[in-house]
């Protein structure tokens, strides 16, 4: 049965994945790395001063990222409280909604592999990944996919009110991420264009009501945060935009090619069919040359184009972090549809070899899933019983797939027998080794050990603390810290966290003062000590 013909379970297939895959335990562990509880730590103090245009971090401006994040954040404190799953939440709603408009989108201009085509967005390592993480980065390639589908779809229709979602969701991607996203868009356009040999395509996407209705919405934020803080320019334009594409400012550096690597991982587990996808893409682009770009195949020729624009770009920059390159998975997922739709409209099967190598690719993050602990308390892969065990089971998981790929129903089946190990892999993150997690990388446990050691409100120092854990502990506790590190000790009592073995440094800082231990956090190597009030005496 054609999917256009049961829309019902469709729309019930999407919500269900969509819940598990995004929503789904998003309190088993808590914010994770520096930015998470960074992000969530701002929204809460604009939340809290009722203050919806200065993002501030420890009551000072905070310039570096636009608003939209902050503001869907302080929504979401409004109606569930604050907490760390709730700041989770804008990019598991941004991420549902990116792949809801695929759906529509391919329903509407491709029919036949819609449903398809959104699972594998939803599925990619990399939409999974970050649908989950407090940060900019989902509300950004949401944003621009909405933006870039719009225009596309008013490409092929000359719908004026396509055109105007393009605009509109071109202003949303610029509230959450800055000018990058007017600038990709620019591109990817732009090239599309050229290899149309239609220049006139770019005036005619130059639509007055369109630049007013952007400017309506992007501007005025920027307008009125550059008004509170005259610094805004400098520190979000200059430094956080110029400085860090063009510099190691803030130490980020990676290989050119290191963009390679993190978009095969985000793509997992269709990166092998992505391939196949692109080259046949490429391949057909040069056998026809450009009478492609004059039929239905200038939409794969597109999705190619805003595929290699921001990993291109990108690896220009001399600062890389991974998620910079998120909105170039989303157009795989569209290419990878019409690939699977045109086999098997034309009775065409994948070769054998790339049916192999993607049921090994698709069953291989089973054995990293099933062993979380051993990586985070040994930074290897023991080979002992248990990892014998996943590895057979990933092994049986790919000989599965393989052998159903291989059956009379080949590329029919391909979404549904590649989601199995998608859903076991995501099941046993979160249900088995969630704990493991929250315990070795999050600074949730190490708040809560903190608030069962004191019984009233105390200062809070840092000694030999990681970023990650400082920030994590300014979410937690919600509390400005200070930093033994930076010669700002307290001069009353307060509770000192510091690195394990530091109790003698930790004394010649505070000569004179009573130091006592209070315990210790043995799974990140912390331990807690009170520390008197200047003039108190000697203690241990």
């Amino acid at each position: 049965m054609n999917q256009s013909s049961r829309p019902h379970t469709n729309w019930l297939l999407l919500a269900g994945f969509c819940g598990f895959l995004f929503f789904f335990g998003l309190a088993y562990f808590g914010l994770l790395g520096a930015d998470e509880p960074r992000y969530a730590q701002v929204a809460r103090e604009m939340f809290y001063r009722h203050d919806w245009v200065t993002p501030t971090l420890g009551g000072k401006p905070w310039l570096e990222k636009p608003v939209l994040y902050y503001w869907q954040a302080i929504l979401a404190y409004s109606v569930f409280g604050v907490s760390d799953w709730a700041a989770r939440l804008p990019s598991a709603v941004d991420a549902t909604l990116m792949v809801v408009v695929i759906y529509l989108f391919l329903r509407r201009f491709r029919p036949g592999f819609q449903l398809d085509g959104a699972l594998m967005a939803a599925s990619m390592a990399g939409v999974v990944g970050f649908a989950r993480a407090a940060s900019m980065d989902m509300p950004l390639a949401a944003s621009l996919t909405i933006a870039l589908l719009a225009w596309y779809a008013w490409h092929e229709t000359d719908a004026k009110h396509y055109l105007a979602g393009f605009y509109v969701f071109l202003a949303l991607g610029t509230l959450a991420k800055g000018p990058v996203a007017p600038f990709l868009a620019v591109v990817i356009i732009a090239i599309f264009a050229a290899a149309k040999c239609e220049g006139r395509l770019i005036w005619r996407t130059l639509w007055v009501p369109g630049v007013l209705l952007f400017c309506a919405i992007a501007l005025p934020w920027y307008v009125l945060v550059q008004m509170r803080n005259p610094e805004f320019f400098r520190v979000f334009i200059l430094e956080h935009n110029l400085s860090r594409f063009g510099s190691n400012l803030y130490h980020h550096q990676q290989p050119f090619w290191y963009y390679a690597p993190v978009v095969l991982l985000g793509l997992v587990p269709w990166t092998v069919f992505v391939l196949a996808a692109l080259v046949g893409s490429i391949r057909a682009w040069w056998a026809e040359k450009r009478q492609m770009l004059k039929s239905e195949d200038a939409l794969n020729a597109f999705c190619v184009i805003w595929m290699l624009v921001p990993v291109l770009f990108f690896s220009v920059s001399q600062s890389k972090l991974p998620g910079y390159v998120l909105p170039a998975l989303p157009p795989c997922a569209v290419l990878l549809a019409e690939y699977v739709r045109r086999r098997v409209t034309d009775d065409e099967n994948a070769s054998i070899t790339v049916t192999i190598l993607h049921a090994l690719l698709a069953a291989s993050p089973l054995v990293p899933a099933l062993m979380i602990q051993y990586l985070l308390l040994q930074h290897r892969l023991p080979w002992g019983d248990a990892a014998k065990l996943s590895t057979m089971l990933a092994v049986m998981v790919a000989v599965a797939v393989a052998v159903t790929l291989r059956s009379r129903y080949g590329l029919r089946v391909l979404r549904f027998v590649t989601l199995v190990p998608v859903v076991l892999v995501v099941a046993a993150v979160l249900k088995l080794h969630a704990p493991a997690v929250d315990a070795n990388l999050s600074a949730r446990p190490v708040a809560a050990e903190i608030d069962k050691l004191v019984n009233k409100p105390m200062p809070l120092a840092l000694f030999r603390i990681s970023r990650e854990t400082e920030y994590g502990l300014q979410f937690y506790r919600n509390q400005t810290m200070s930093r033994y590190g930076l010669r700002q000790i307290p001069t009353g009592e307060h509770l000192l966290v510091a690195a394990e073995g530091s109790q003698a440094d930790i004394a010649r800082l505070v000569p004179g003062r009573r130091v006592s231990y209070l315990g210790s956090f043995a799974p990140q190597g912390l331990d807690y000590f009170w520390v008197s009030a200047a003039g108190m005496g000697m203690g241990h």
